[in-house]
C-alpha cells in the first residue's frame, strides 16, 4: 500500500490556516485586503470581544455572483492571477487564493454578496459548505466570521488576551487608513467606535484621527523620484519621535510592509536629530514597477525583496535629510491645557506600543471584558492643512544661518540653561548640548578633510595600556596613523605619541588621545564613517563645557552665534534638543495678557 497520500481539501486548508490565520488580526487583514481589491470606498469592521467571538467586514465593492461566491471558498481560487506572468506583475493586495478557505476551515463563516444583478448568501462551517441561497442585500460584500478556531482548540488556546488582540487589529486598521485615505474606514468593538475616517483623501486628517492634531501639524511632506522609485509621504518633526517602531509606516504600491532595511534607512536619516532609542513618525509610500520587487516570500505578504536597493536608499535618505536640513526644528513649549491634550493622544499611542511590544511574551488566555480597558480618544474636529501627495515639495530659500533668528542672552538658570530672547519669544538653551553640537560638527569636518597637518609634541606623551589592550592596539596601529598620529612602541605595554592631529584640544590633550585609543581598541568592525563619527561624538561630549560651568555674557553670545552657524543647531549629537522655546503668544496667554474668546 502506498505511504504517500494526497491530503483532502479540509486538511490542506487547516494546514494553510496555520500560516495565513494566526490570530484575529490575520482574519481582519485578509478580509480588508479583499475589500480594497474589490474597489470598496467604504469598509466597516465590527468586532465582538476583539473579534474572538465575531468579526464582520462589510464593503461597498463590486460584489460577486453566485458561482464566484461559492468558488471563492475553494483553495487557490483567485480572480487576481491568470498565468505565470501575472505573478511577476502583482498589483492587487491578495493573489494566492488561500485566505477565505483557510479562514472558513477554522470558523463559522457567512458570506453575503451582491454584484448589482444578483444577491447570494453562502454559509460555511469548519470548511464545509452548509447553505447556498439567494437573499436581499446591498451591493458589495459582507463576511461574518464567528467562533474563530472553535475546531482547533490548540490554536484557540494561544490567542492572546482580548486587549492584545484588539491592539493588533487597531494597529493594522490604522495603517490601512493611512495607506488609503480615500477609503472610509469604520472600526468598532462591541459597538464602540475606535476609528472613523471620512474617506476624503486628506492624509493629514487621517493622521489627526490616529496620532492627534498636534502631530498632524508637525508633519513634513516628502516627494521625489529617480529612474526606478517614486517616494511620497510625510515625516514628523524630530520632537514627535516615539519610543516604538510601530509609528514607522511604510507601503510599497500601497501595500503595507515591514522591512527592517527600510526602517534602518529612515532612522539613519534622523541620526543625531533624535536619540537612538526613539523613532520618527513616518508614513511613506514607495511606488515601483512590480517587476522590481518580490512580495511572494512570506504567506503574510508583509515582507518584500527589492531590486536596486542602493538607488532606493539614496533617494529616501536624500528626501528626508533635505527636509530636515531646511526646517526650523526648535520644539515649542505648550500651555498646560494643550499639553494635557497631547499627553492623552500620546497615552493612547503608548499603550498600543507597550501592548504590541509585549505580545510575544504574553501567554494569558484571560478573556476579560474590555469595557473598562478601552480608550476612546475623541479628536476634536479642527481645520487640518490639506496634504497633496502630488505637490512638489518647495526647496528651502533661506540660508542655513537664517533657520534660527539671532538670540540675545539675558541670563543663566541653574548654571546650565541660557535664557535668551528675540522678537519671536523666549528661548532656553542647554549650554552643554549646544557646545556638543558645535564641537561635533567641528571635529567631523576636520577629520573629513584628510589633510596631513600634525602638531609635534615638545615632550612625547607616554601612554601605558593593559596587556590585552596593547596587543589589540598593535593590530590596529594603522588606524591611529590614518588619523595623523605619529606613534611608536616604547617598552612593555606602552606607546609613545610624538605627534597628533592639529585639531585636538591642547587643554585636554591626553584625555582626548586616550578616548580615541579606547575607541580604536573597542571597534570590532571598521566602518570609516562610523569610526570617525564615534570619535567626534566622544570628543565633543568630553571636551565641551558642562552643566554648572558658569559663562559670562560675552561667552553666551559667542556660543549662541556659533550654534546658529552649525548645520543642525537643534539637537546635540545624541539627538537631545539644544533649544526649546516659548513663543511670545504663549507667554502672553499664560500671564492672561492674551485672552482667547
Amino acid at each position: 500500500m502506498s505511504k504517500v497520500l494526497v491530503m483532502d481539501a479540509d486538511l490542506a486548508n487547516k494546514i494553510a490556516a496555520g500560516e495565513v490565520v494566526e490570530k484575529v488580526v490575520s482574519v481582519v487583514k485578509e478580509l480588508v485586503e479583499n475589500s480594497i481589491d474589490a474597489g470598496a470606498k467604504e469598509i466597516k469592521i465590527e468586532l465582538i470581544d476583539s473579534g474572538v467571538k465575531e468579526i464582520t467586514v462589510t464593503d461597498d465593492g463590486v460584489g460577486m455572483d453566485e458561482e464566484d461566491a461559492v468558488l471563492c471558498f475553494s483553495r487557490h481560487a483567485t480572480s487576481k492571477l491568470r498565468n505565470l506572468d501575472d505573478l511577476f506583475n502583482i498589483e492587487s493586495l491578495g493573489f494566492r487564493g488561500e485566505a477565505l478557505p483557510s479562514i472558513a476551515s477554522v470558523s463559522n463563516t457567512t458570506l453575503q454578496t451582491n454584484n448589482g444583478t444578483c444577491s447570494t448568501e453562502v454559509i460555511v462551517n469548519g470548511g464545509k459548505v452548509d447553505s447556498i441561497k439567494s437573499i436581499d442585500c446591498p451591493k458589495g460584500t459582507k463576511i461574518k466570521v464567528r467562533n474563530l478556531f472553535y475546531n482547533t482548540p490548540v490554536r484557540l488556546k494561544y490567542l492572546k488576551n482580548l486587549y492584545i488582540e484588539l491592539a493588533n487589529v487597531v494597529e493594522y486598521v490604522d495603517k490601512m487608513a493611512l495607506s488609503y485615505p480615500n477609503i472610509r474606514f469604520n472600526l468598532l468593538n462591541n459597538g464602540k467606535s475606535i476609528l472613523f475616517t471620512d474617506g476624503s483623501g486628506n492624509l493629514l486628517k487621517v493622521i489627526s484621527r490616529i496620532y492627534g492634531i498636534d502631530v498632524a501639524k508637525k508633519m513634513i511632506p516628502i516627494n521625489g523620484s529617480n529612474g526606478d522609485y517614486t517616494i511620497k509621504g510625510l515625516i514628523s518633526y524630530p520632537e514627535k519621535a516615539r519610543s516604538g517602531r510601530n509609528c514607522m509606516t511604510t507601503f510599497v504600491n500601497n501595500r503595507l510592509i515591514k522591512n527592517n532595511e527600510l526602517n534602518k534607512i529612515i532612522t539613519d536619516a534622523y541620526h543625531t536629530y533624535i536619540p537612538s532609542s526613539r523613532f520618527p513618525i513616518v508614513i511613506i509610500n514607495i511606488e515601483v514597477d512590480p517587476i522590481l520587487i518580490d512580495i511572494n516570500i512570506h504567506p503574510t505578504k508583509m515582507d518584500i525583496k527589492f531590486s536596486k536597493m542602493d538607488t532606493l536608499k539614496e533617494l529616501l535618505m536624500k528626501l528626508i535629510t533635505e527636509q530636515l536640513e531646511s526646517r526650523n526644528l526648535i520644539p515649542t513649549l505648550r500651555s498646560q491645557e494643550e499639553k494635557q491634550k497631547m499627553d492623552m493622544a500620546n497615552a493612547v499611542e503608548g499603550v498600543k506600543e507597550i501592548v504590541i511590544s509585549n505580545e510575544k511574551s504574553e501567554e494569558s488566555n484571560d478573556y476579560q471584558s474590555l469595557e473598562e480597558m478601552q480608550l476612546d480618544l475623541d479628536v476634536k474636529e479642527e481645520e487640518v492643512p490639506l496634504y497633496d501627495p502630488n505637490s512638489k515639495v518647495e526647496e528651502p530659500k533661506e540660508e542655513k544661518k537664517d533657520r534660527i533668528k539671532k538670540m540675545y542672552p539675558v541670563g543663566l538658570v541653574h548654571g546650565t540653561y541660557i535664557v535668551a530672547e528675540n522678537e519671536d519669544g523666549m528661548y532656553l538653551i542647554d549650554q552643554h548640548a549646544a557646545a556638543e553640537r558645535i564641537n561635533y560638527e567641528k571635529y567631523m569636518k576636520k577629520m573629513g578633510t584628510h589633510d596631513n597637518h600634525m602638531q609635534d609634541l615638545l615632550i612625547p606623551l607616554k601612554i601605558e595600556l593593559s596587556n590585552n589592550d596593547y596587543l589589540i592596539l598593535k593590530e590596529k596601529m594603522d588606524k591611529l596613523k590614518d588619523l595623523n598620529f605619529e606613534v611608536e612602541e616604547f617598552g612593555i605595554n606602552t606607546i609613545l605619541i610624538r605627534s597628533h592631529p592639529y585639531w585636538l584640544p591642547e587643554y585636554a590633550l591626553e584625555e582626548a588621545i586616550r578616548k580615541i585609543i579606547d575607541i580604536v581598541i573597542s571597534e570590532k568592525e571598521f566602518d570609516p564613517y562610523k569610526f570617525t563619527e564615534k570619535i567626534a561624538i566622544t570628543l565633543a561630549c568630553k571636551m565641551s563645557i558642562k552643566a554648572n560651568d558658569h559663562l559670562e555674557m560675552p561667552a553666551m553670545e559667542d556660543l549662541l552665534d556659533r550654534l546658529r552657524d552649525t548645520d543642525n543647531p537643534f539637537t546635540c549629537p545624541h539627538g537631545r534638543p539644544t533649544i526649546i522655546t516659548y513663543s511670545k503668544y504663549e507667554l502672553e496667554k499664560m500671564f492672561m495678557r492674551s485672552m482667547e474668546k
